[in-house]
């Protein structure tokens, strides 16, 4: 079941390509100034990364999930960990490339009495000399490419493949890249972070950084703002603007990367643009409302409810357009 789109088939699955981190998660009141010491009210231990966290949301939606990307060496705890999670949320790991003798990449996130997240992460630079799997084997049965910025420089290729074989490719850009970099170019969407954006494009302004973007590339491009709702270009270049769903944030930890896994699953079923963005706003408020990082997601029902609820926010063209 799904609003607005088409049913998956039973045999396809997304596939999400990234870098899976162990994210040591601290819950204090206030984030602590430089210099000082804090003590922290709880301390959980959970798989993260935003390929892994937008599979774990995709799973929970109801579609079937293909994870690749490097891992660290696989007699490491932090690689026996993450495969135990995975299997767990019922997905297929089994295209994941163990790196001998590297660690698996590591975050020290603090989240604060506003649910509010900051966060230290330590990826080995040794990382981005993997080797995936086939392309051909990876898209097999694929109806999506969900992938992170951070690994344009071994995931073009497969991206570049699912583009001819017209796969829609969805890029999580939450990190500065340059606006001559060929992910742009294979990928069909294109999600921004704003500080993301605003590093890319040299713009403070999201609907003139959005255009900077659209510029180089024919994807369709937005940007997330939090609890300050989405903004994307229209076919027309038009900027439109959809509200978040009102909340009380208790861990925002993850809901980004939610957002992304919810998107790429209503552009696999073919949902409208508007709609789409709608949906996966319903699963990032909902994961939003509850602590456990990208573990906080929702099922597929849970969403549909809040889509049905009179809080679902309408889009709205803003009437501005960047000079």
């Amino acid at each position: 079941m799904n609003f607005h789109g088409k049913s998956l088939p039973a045999s396809s699955r997304i596939l999400c390509i990234g870098m899976p981190v162990r994210d040591l998660v601290f819950r204090v009141h206030d984030i602590p100034a430089r210099g000082r010491k804090m003590r922290a009210t709880h301390f959980q231990e959970f798989s993260g990364g935003n390929a892994l966290n937008s599979a774990i949301a995709i799973a929970r939606l109801g579609a079937r999930v293909l994870m690749s990307g490097p891992m660290g060496d696989a007699r490491e705890k932090s690689s026996v960990t993450i495969f135990d999670d995975l299997k767990k949320e019922g997905i297929d790991a089994s295209a994941m490339v163990h790196m001998p003798g590297l660690v698996t990449p590591i975050s020290n996130i603090m989240i604060d009495h506003t649910g509010e997240r900051t966060i230290v992460t330590y990826r080995d630079p040794e990382l981005w000399k993997v080797q995936l799997p086939d392309a051909s084997e990876l898209l097999r049965d694929c109806v999506a490419l969900l992938t992170e910025s951070r690994c344009a420089s071994f995931v073009t290729g497969v991206c570049r493949e699912a583009q001819r074989r017209s796969i829609p490719v969805v890029l999580d850009a939450d990190r500065a890249i340059a606006l001559d970099e060929p992910i742009f170019r294979a990928a069909s969407h294109v999600v921004f972070s704003s500080e993301a954006l605003h590093a890319t494009a040299g713009e403070t302004d999201d609907v003139k950084a959005l255009h900077r973007v659209a510029d180089v590339t024919p994807a369709f491009v937005a940007v997330t703002n939090g609890a300050d709702g989405m903004i994307w270009l229209g076919d027309d270049r038009q900027p439109r603007h959809m509200a978040a769903f009102p909340i009380t944030a208790v861990d925002t930890l993850g809901a980004g990367d939610v957002f992304h896994g919810a998107f790429t699953v209503a552009i696999a079923e073919q949902q409208p643009i508007e709609a789409a963005m709608r949906f996966s706003a319903a699963a990032a408020a909902l994961k939003c409302g509850r602590f456990g990082g990208a573990f906080g997601a929702p099922q597929r029902t849970e969403v549909e409810e809040l889509l049905s609820s009179k809080t679902a926010p309408e889009a709205s063209l803003i009437k501005r357009l960047a000079q």
